[in-house]
């Protein structure tokens, strides 16, 4: 039998994931309840910040053989080997420490560190997709060409052009993917028919925020440009549908001030999205945002009646996301039938849902809903991660119909999620006016 010193470090690496994954499930069922929230916070965060990095020592081994072993035969002697082996491994090291940035530097601004290690964890994940990929056609042309595994000239010219050609491409990519991530959002104004929305409030506007992702990356003064981007466009409603902040409210909340500047006459809500509950302070949240009359929607409703008659109105719910279940966060989770309790289908009913997966079970349950939106896919935010967004949920970004008489809209997001990235999608602000049949 093979001990655990005689595995390979590869191996290791996957022992060790399995092994803080287990701990953090063991800390779910057995000690959510025993912990008070500031300890759950810190050892959920410390968690998932160790499992993320034994994953990533399997990429990184990869990484180094890749694209420093394969040279170093040849390159040993050379000071400019020794410098780019020293760059590296910075590089590997600020991809790492980008997790626990949440734990140690957040504040109303963006630390430089962290905008410089999260900027590597991009960088990074762009870097282990062309490697695996450059790498299996190399494995494909071999095949084909049934050349096994014979070396000859050719193949070490290829081998060595294949981590320069990656590296290539990921500087290239991290390049426009910050300078696409740097621009405000984009305004995207989307006109959706609801049935059953009174005559009275037809053109009715609604402007969707969602995945700002106030922390480590985002702070105060992208806020501050959200918010006047919000009041210029003049909304009946704001909404923003999960995922504001990585942090506590305490810690973060001068980067929070701007959100009192705004200001819609039919009521600013929010409902919580995974990352809420990452935070373990969703009361201190609540409250917070209630101080900036921002209503809350905590598996509840509220009816929006028409400036122009008080018999008119519609329905406007929210759940909370679906994670609270997962995290067995006490007192909340996903729960619509406290949430839609008074909405009748003689009514229409729009409903905030952060994750699109809860709009799905939501539709199952309540067909006779007219509206959900929601946000969390980030339209992937970064290339590679699109496709894996994409196939996880089933909404993935922007509008779908659902049956006769049901929309769903999807936020990209507003921000973006640590990395200061975005390739293959663009922050947004939507704009949805409300049509009535």
């Amino acid at each position: 039998m093979i001990s655990f010193k005689q595995l390979p470090i590869e191996a290791k690496a996957a022992v060790a994931a399995g092994v803080v994954f287990f701990s953090m499930m063991l800390s779910r069922s057995y000690l959510a309840e025993k912990l008070d929230f500031r300890m759950r916070r810190w050892l959920l965060r410390l968690q998932m910040a160790l499992f993320a990095n034994t994953l990533m020592l399997m990429g990184s081994l990869h990484v180094w053989r890749s694209t420093v072993t394969t040279f170093t035969r040849s390159s040993a002697a050379s000071s400019c080997f020794m410098l780019w082996k020293i760059a590296v491994f910075m590089f590997l090291a600020l991809a790492h420490s980008s997790f626990f940035t949440l734990l140690f530097l957040v504040a109303e601004e963006p630390y430089f560190f962290s905008l410089t290690a999260y900027t590597c964890l991009g960088a990074y994940i762009i870097l282990i997709f062309f490697l695996f990929t450059l790498g299996s056609v190399e494995q494909a042309y071999k095949f084909l060409a049934g050349r096994g595994a014979k070396a000859d000239t050719g193949n070490k010219n290829r081998t060595a052009l294949k981590p320069v050609l990656a590296v290539l491409l990921t500087v290239v990519l991290t390049v426009v993917g910050l300078l696409n991530a740097s621009q405000p959002p984009t305004v995207n104004l989307v006109e959706i028919p609801v049935h059953k929305l009174p005559s009275t409030m037809n053109n009715l506007k609604v402007v969707l925020l969602s995945d700002i992702h106030l922390g480590p990356t985002v702070g105060k003064t992208k806020l501050a440009m959200i918010v006047r981007m919000v009041k210029a466009l003049k909304p009946d409603i704001t909404v923003i549908v999960g995922d504001l902040s990585d942090a506590e409210a305490k810690i973060i909340r001068p980067a929070v001030e701007p959100l009192g500047e705004l200001d819609s006459p039919l009521g600013i809500y929010f409902v919580t999205g995974n990352h809420e509950y990452y935070t373990s302070d969703v009361s201190n949240w609540f409250e917070l945002l209630k101080s900036f009359n921002i209503q809350p929607l905590h598996n509840e409703n509220v009816k929006i009646v028409s400036p122009k008659s008080t018999s008119d109105w519609f329905c406007l719910a929210g759940v909370d996301d679906i994670e609270a279940d997962v995290l067995r966060y006490s007192g909340h989770g996903m729960d619509l039938k406290k949430a839609l309790r008074g909405c009748s289908s003689e009514h229409a009913i729009v409903l905030l849902a952060h994750q699109p997966i809860a709009a799905k079970w939501a539709l199952q349950e309540r067909p006779d809903i007219n509206l959900i939106l929601s946000g969390h896919t980030h339209g992937g935010q970064i290339f590679p991660l699109n496709a894996g967004a994409y196939l996880l949920n089933p909404f993935f970004v922007g509008l779908y119909q659902v049956g006769q008489n049901t929309f769903v809209y999807v936020s990209p997001g507003t921000m973006y999620y640590g990395i200061p990235m975005r390739l293959g999608s663009r922050a947004e602000i939507t704009e949805i006016i409300l049509r009535s049949p």
